[in-house]
């Protein structure tokens, strides 16, 4: 027996749709924070000694979180080829928009701190407001655009024409999930300074922390809604498909219509636990914000993350990235995969690694925690930012 036959194809190709889902759940845990953070900085911090307090929160740690989101793209490009390349065709501008603002964020860091003028440290302050806000807010329309559907076609050989445009991603409901993505980090970002920062940082955090959490429960409601009642319509697959099929999205036919995002939960009840669980982080959060319990505060945000990520991913399955204009060139997880022998030599190098990435992140992690107040920066002021 080859060594790659030793796990089915259909079920490494499960495996690594659960594994992107799990890298860009990290990704978003954890730069998440950061960008919740940097999205938070003008409001939260009044006077430059607490935005240096601020930013020392998440400073040593930012780098290291950003593995996440390279992990995820690298993910996408070798398990998923025709994925990474129609989106970052399709999305190519939108996508250059989030790559400048997030190469802001580390020139925002490293510059800040060059000059003491407060005008240079403002400006510097709203271009890492700008780095964190922009990221959160594109990343959330994608994925309200995936949910409506992207406007592509393919062609007997498989390539692509795309014939949206820019200012087409921007439609109503993928702004709400837009709104609804920049709430959820800002959120996020809010309960890791009330952890990490002390006194009026951390009284304001809460504050903001709140009417995020009541705006990410509205927004999370109302798109379920939408996307539960039909207005948001779905797409299903009409024809048979073979889970160990090749890369071939055209070998089967699909329709766009309403209610068809919904077939998961109603052909398998138990799946509601997911989106439950995104309520539960939220609501959870909003009333312990209320509280001193600080570290359960992050559990429940944390929570809210995971659950709101993968309701997507639960509603749209099989589905990774449906066509508008051509329901059948839809790329599904049975059809738009690498290789059998790609994915199961990707799945070896994952087992290896990943566990190595996950423990030294929480070794760095529990070295760096702690309170950062004022006191620190001036006792550390050669390293802080």
């Amino acid at each position: 027996m080859i060594l790659h036959e030793l796990i089915d194809y259909s079920t490494l190709k499960i495996i690594w749709w659960v594994l992107l889902g799990i890298l860009l759940i990290g990704f978003a845990v954890t730069d998440g924070f950061d960008m919740g953070v940097g999205a938070l900085l003008p409001f939260v911090a009044e006077t430059d000694i607490e935005r240096r307090v601020v930013i020392n929160t998440i400073g040593p740690t930012w780098e290291g979180n950003q593995v996440w989101f390279i992990l995820g793209g690298g993910a996408i490009f070798a398990a998923w080829p025709p994925l990474y390349a129609i989106s970052f065709s399709g999305f190519y501008l939108a996508m250059f928009i989030v790559l400048a603002a997030m190469i802001l964020r580390p020139v925002s860091f490293k510059y800040r701190s060059k000059r003491p003028d407060p005008s240079w440290r403002t400006t510097w302050d709203w271009a890492l407001f700008t780095g964190s806000f922009v990221p959160a807010l594109v990343f959330g329309v994608a994925v309200g655009n995936v949910l409506l559907g992207v406007p592509f076609k393919l062609d007997l050989d498989l390539r692509m024409t795309y014939e949206g445009s820019f200012f087409g991603l921007f439609s109503p409901f993928s702004l709400l999930c837009g709104l609804l993505s920049v709430s959820m980090l800002v959120m996020h970002g809010a309960v890791w300074l009330v952890m990490r920062a002390s006194g009026d940082i951390a009284m304001r955090a809460r504050r903001f922390g709140t009417v995020a959490a009541l705006l990410a429960i509205v927004l999370f409601a109302l798109g379920g809604y939408l996307v539960s009642s039909g207005y948001v319509e779905g797409y299903r697959i009409t024809s048979e498909i073979d889970p160990n099929m090749q890369a071939n999205p055209l070998a089967k036919q699909a329709v766009i219509e309403g209610g068809a995002w919904m077939a998961n939960y109603t052909a398998y009840p138990i799946l509601w636990i997911v989106p439950g669980l995104g309520f539960l982080g939220l609501l959870g959060t909003l009333l312990l914000l209320q509280t001193r319990m600080e570290m359960l505060i992050f559990v429940f945000s944390k929570w809210a993350v995971v659950g709101i990520i993968a309701t997507v991913g639960i509603t749209m399955f099989p589905f990774i990235l449906p066509s508008s204009v051509q329901p059948g060139a839809s790329l599904t997880v049975w059809d738009a995969s690498s290789t059998h022998r790609t994915l199961f030599n990707m799945l070896v190098a994952t087992a290896i690694f990943l566990p190595m990435i996950l423990v030294y992140t929480a070794w760095v992690y529990k070295v760096l925690w702690g309170k950062v107040d004022e006191e620190t920066i001036e006792r550390d002021n050669h390293t802080a930012y």
